[in-house]
């Protein structure tokens, strides 16, 4: 039957599918991502709920183009990052340097869908304040810093031949 109602998805083929041609082209590989709680990607880049990340091998590491999961390592302004994004939730995968690919629908998402496939998150590191009266009496016991000279000589080029 070609209605089969426990066929899988087409998605994460076709997202394999078009990395793979935009890799093999020469091509830089974009995916759009509809952002939610079950998206692990840096939020300070996340703008009207969505992100563009860059797929190609060389921005990324140890990357894996699953059935359910995009997981790969990436640096984001210096800072490498885990990125884990369910395939349900990329919207589209396209080239950077001609913009061909291809966009999936979003709307039939369910947050019954999210829940079921979606693996535990590991609990996120927090922050705490730090009292700034105590760490700058202790800096000021421990000035082990080297003072600077009192006259710089300023530095010259000599050429040995």
């Amino acid at each position: 039957m070609l209605n089969a109602p426990d066929a899988t998805s087409t998605r994460p083929y076709l997202l394999r599918a078009l990395h793979e041609w935009c890799t093999d082209n020469g091509y830089t590989p974009y995916v759009t991502v509809l952002v939610d709680e079950t998206v692990q990607v840096p939020m300070e880049y996340v703008k009207n709920g969505e992100i563009v990340l860059n797929v190609s091998y060389d921005a990324t590491s140890g990357m894996t183009l699953g059935n359910e999961f995009i997981e790969f390592k990436a640096r984001f302004a210096g800072k490498p990052r885990e990125i884990m994004v369910p395939i349900h939730r990329v919207q589209a995968i396209y080239a950077r340097e001609n913009g061909q690919g291809m966009a999936f629908p979003t709307s039939h998402i369910r947050a019954s869908d999210v829940t079921a496939t979606a693996p535990a998150a590991a609990p996120r590191p927090a922050l705490s304040s730090v009292d700034s009266s105590r760490t700058s009496d202790a800096q000021d016991s421990t000035d082990d810093s080297p003072t600077p000279p009192t006259n710089p000589t300023r530095p010259t080029l000599t050429r040995v031949k």
